[in-house]
């Protein structure tokens, strides 16, 4: 895992976001906030442990997409439990044919990945602007990890956000992957990534 702060000031709460497959922080620059934010990204490995944490008061973790697996077992992993949890656009079952995005699939994404195709899926996820630059090796590496780690255990999201127009876990995948939590899930008519210029943290964690 890589970490960067999109923000940090020495609030006494903290806001955790896992990101998705090789997006980047890009997804999430318009959000305004007055909390120390810090992202995380590349699993390929879930060996930091983010030691940071413990100097807040209060730790809400926001997880999209692949992301949403990926700090599920990163918290089974070191026993952690955040404050609040929030799922955005994603499952716990990321390689999966009925509840994620079907492994072989996965695998034809890493073997045929390239500039263009990056972009074409950055597109597809509903990114403005041009895509991030893409480590090629790297962004292959964290798609086999994904699926070799399989399904993540239920830490039990207190929100989670299902876009309606997703063309990338699809909406029907999502649905399923949540049939059982309908208490936490709330829709939004949006692409993939579902965030806009002008909203702030607060409306994803509410």
């Amino acid at each position: 895992m890589k970490q960067r702060w999109l923000s940090r000031s020495g609030t006494a709460e903290v806001l955790l976001v896992f990101g998705g497959w090789a997006l980047g922080p890009g997804p999430f620059e318009s959000l305004a906030g007055n909390t120390d934010v810090l992202f995380v990204d590349d699993y390929t490995r879930l060996d930091n442990t983010l030691s940071e944490l413990s100097n807040y008061d209060r730790v809400t973790l926001i997880a999209f997409s692949f992301g949403v697996a990926s700090a599920a077992h990163w918290l089974a992993q070191i026993g952690m439990r955040p404050d609040r949890l929030i799922a955005v656009s994603g499952t716990l079952y990321p390689a999966d044919v009925e509840r994620g995005i079907a492994p072989d699939m996965i695998r034809a994404t890493a073997v045929q990945l390239s500039t263009a195709s990056f972009a074409k899926f950055c597109r597809r996820a509903g990114l403005e602007g041009p895509a991030p630059a893409i480590d090629i090796d790297t962004a292959k590496a964290e798609l086999h990890a994904v699926i070799e780690r399989g399904p993540a255990p239920d830490p039990k999201f207190d929100r989670i956000w299902i876009p309606l127009r997703d063309r990338i876990i699809s909406t029907s995948a999502q649905q399923a992957a949540w049939a059982d939590h309908q208490d936490a899930v709330r829709t939004v008519p949006t692409a993939h990534i579902p965030f806009a210029s002008g909203q702030n943290w607060q409306e994803w964690i509410a």
